[in-house]
Formats: structure tokens, sequence, C-alpha cells
């Protein structure tokens, strides 16, 4: 007769065995999903253009956000992360990313949405390389689930460009 510290165990390895195929079933489940997002970001107003007292360039921006997220919801998604940013060149570096604004979206009912914002971190070059200078707006999300692997995308949206002087 086999004991109970035998039976435990065996049932033990049995659930988590079963388990473990029941998540990788359920991660493999969110490849056959349609995800066709769509995003647009206007720039309705440039609030502060100016040079810092150390030399720095920095803008605050007034965006206008609208999104349309609710195919990365599925039965496994757990919450949503997204943001925007501003991506540019200067000739220290091929891509300078500064995140402008970011939310959490934790159920489709919200993930589809239009907002009007300042944005929330500051937008700073370190040097004077913003006047003038032509950008993108990207919006980059990380989608978190219930169980296996996060997966990151974004929509680049380019066209962007500063004033040549400061205000």
């Amino acid at each position: 007769m086999h004991t109970f510290g035998y039976r435990a165990n065996a049932l033990l390895t049995f659930a988590v065995t079963a388990l473990a195929f029941i998540c990788a079933i359920a991660s493999f489940s969110d490849k056959f999903s349609n995800q066709n997002p769509s995003a647009e970001i206007q720039i309705l107003n440039i609030n502060r253009f100016k040079k810092q007292s150390h030399g720095n360039d920095e803008v605050s921006l007034t965006l206008d956000i609208s999104a349309d997220l609710q195919s990365l919801f599925t039965w496994n998604t757990k919450q949503v992360f997204v943001f925007v940013a501003a991506e540019y060149e200067t000739p220290k570096n091929s891509l300078n990313q500064v995140s402008l604004w970011d939310a959490i979206i934790p159920a489709k009912e919200h993930a589809k949405f239009r907002i009007q914002v300042s944005n929330k971190y500051r937008f700073i070059d370190q040097g004077q390389n913003l006047r003038g200078k032509e950008f993108n707006l990207t919006l980059h999300w990380h989608v978190m689930p219930k169980t296996g692997k996060m997966f990151a995308d974004k929509i680049v949206m380019p066209g962007y460009s500063l004033p040549d002087a400061y205000r």
C-alpha cells in the first residue's frame, strides 16, 4: 500500500501538470485573436517652448488622443498599459524617446477613448536640439495577460514639428 505522502505527491504533481497545460492552451489561444487597434493624436497647442536656465529645451503640449484598443482585449487580457512617446533624432543620438502620457486600461469598456490632455511628463531635450525639429508621436501598448507571455506593439504617427523659435 502507498503512503499518504506518496498519494498526495502524485495528486499534486498531476494537478500542477494539468494546470500548466491549461495555461499553455490559454496563452496559445491569444495567437488567434484579430487585433486591429487604431489611434490618432493631434497637437492642439504648444503651451510652452523655452530654453531652461541650464540650457536644455523644454516643451509643453496639449494633445488630443483618440484610440480604439478594444480589439486588444480577449478573455485572457488582464490589462493594457498604453503610453504616448515623442521620438526624434539628434546629432548625438539616433533615437530619442520622451514619454508624454500614459495610462492603464483595466477593461475593454475603457479601451475606446478620446481625451485632451497636457503632457503628463516633461518633454525635455538634453541640449538645444528641439527648435524646428520634426518628430513622431508614437502610441505604444503592452498587453498584460492573465496567463502567458506579455506582448507589445505600437502605432507611429509621423509629421509633427516644433517651431523654429522659443515661445
